[in-house]
């Protein structure tokens, strides 16, 4: 997932410098969901790996 939030987000700044504002702002959204999707879930799974008992 990490991945393909940083694939679109370089895609949206490769779009922004060459001009194409409304492509960027469009490609910057769906990077900055996954992102914090990524964040969300790794921070469920860090805290269910440290409630469970060993």
């Amino acid at each position: 997932m990490l991945y393909w939030a940083l694939t679109t987000f370089t895609a949206a700044l490769a779009a922004g410098l060459l001009g194409f504002g409304g492509l960027a702002s469009a490609m910057a959204g769906p990077a900055q969901l996954m992102f914090f999707l990524l964040l969300l879930l790794s921070g469920i799974i860090v805290a269910i790996d440290i409630s469970s008992d060993r």
